[in-house]
């Protein structure tokens, strides 16, 4: 017998108002493994789109500064 056959014998046998709490806490599980689902696609989503944005960045020549880049710069107005 399978674990579905077993939960549906088990929630059978109970009243029809446990039977709606099982049924509430089934939604729930659905809903939370749903979140999670959603979660970790949005991670993955994240990963890709950074690594996108980044790729052929280590193959540019950027700027080189020097110190005088990094001296602060104040106009009197």
């Amino acid at each position: 017998m399978s674990v579905t056959e077993k939960i549906n014998e088990r929630v059978q046998q109970l009243p029809e108002r446990t039977q709606a709490e099982v049924l509430d806490f089934v939604e729930h599980l659905l809903a939370k493994a749903e979140r999670q689902q959603a979660r970790r696609e949005e991670q993955e989503w994240s990963r890709k789109s950074l690594s996108l944005a980044m790729r052929g960045m280590e193959d540019e020549n950027g700027p080189e500064y020097t110190a005088e880049d990094l001296e602060e710069r104040f106009s009197k107005a």
